[in-house]
């Protein structure tokens, strides 16, 4: 599933064709995706203009003239491309390559942009992704971000933030990250490689990176200050390939090549001076990528 600097750089690279448009028409090739598409939401957000696009956790939200909000998620396979001129574009970098096949173009925003007309088109084989309407000043209720936690890119997410929700805790430190209601947004690849840059072990507690009055030891220190700097560096590498057109076709741009232990089972620890190997073990239903040796 696409994380959220895959969904960053997808925001980015849609805002220059988007904000400032004016939706002349929605056209939906279906009914449903992995759920029906609210009542009459071609017909709702037809006419609007774009006032601004967003992102919050993995959502892309995409703000129309009068208070209203569509809300996209690209589930497993989704993507958005854009027609407009000869060569068709797909904004975002992901793990695994996005499809162009037109049979799963469900749904099609028709503008008129700023540099003239543009589609924007959103393409989902496997169609696990969805699009909701809501009103932007309720949005904090909405059912999709009541319950999110802080952002791992803003100033919010510190270690006396995360120290008040490990404290205690036997959970492993895995998955307490991954845990929206704690972090919004962080995944799978992101957490395996922010517990490697800063040394600590998926399976080790929760707890046991809090002292005995709830205040953050150094190695919940490093971890944070790993977990921001991992979403940077893979978001500026996601900006990095699209504003190149590198890799039109929506293949993980240059963040892939980055990776210090995601999928990379098998290989040698990249941490300097380590002779280990990185090892992968299931979580929770999910691979965890990690070094046994230098991640304690």
């Amino acid at each position: 599933m696409p994380e959220l600097p895959e969904v960053e750089t997808v925001k980015r690279g849609l805002a220059p064709t988007m904000e400032g448009a004016l939706l002349v028409r929605a056209e939906l090739r279906r009914p449903d995706l992995r759920f029906p598409f609210p009542e009459n939401f071609a017909a709702a957000v037809s006419g609007r203009r774009i006032v601004a696009l967003s992102r919050r956790a993995k959502y892309l939200m995409i703000d129309l003239e009068g208070g209203d909000v569509i809300i996209a998620h690209l589930g497993m396979s989704g993507s958005f491309r854009i027609e407009a001129g000869a060569e068709p574009a797909t904004p975002g970098a992901f793990h695994h390559p996005r499809r162009k096949d037109e049979k799963h173009d469900h749904v099609i925003f028709h503008l008129d942009a700023p540099a003239g007309p543009a589609r924007v088109i959103y393409n989902d084989p496997r169609r696990f992704g969805f699009m909701d309407l809501a009103r932007r000043d309720r949005i904090a209720e909405h059912v999709f971000f009541r319950d999110l936690g802080e952002e791992p890119t803003g100033n919010a997410l510190d270690a006396a933030y995360l120290a008040a929700r490990f404290a205690g805790k036997a959970q492993p430190l895995k998955a307490a990250l991954l845990d929206q209601k704690t972090i919004a947004g962080l995944g799978n690849i992101y957490v395996c490689e922010a517990l490697w840059r800063s040394g600590l072990s998926p399976q080790r507690p929760a707890g046991s990176v809090v002292d005995g009055k709830g205040r953050p030891k150094r190695a919940l220190s490093a971890l944070t200050e790993a977990i921001r700097a991992v979403i940077a560096d893979a978001i500026a590498a996601g900006g990095s390939s699209l504003k190149d057109h590198i890799q039109a076709d929506g293949s993980l741009g240059y963040f892939q090549h980055s990776f210090s232990v995601y999928d990379r089972e098998g290989e040698a620890c990249r941490t300097p001076g380590c002779r280990g190997t990185v090892a992968r073990i299931v979580q929770a239903g999910r691979s965890t990528f990690h070094c046994p040796r230098c991640q304690k």
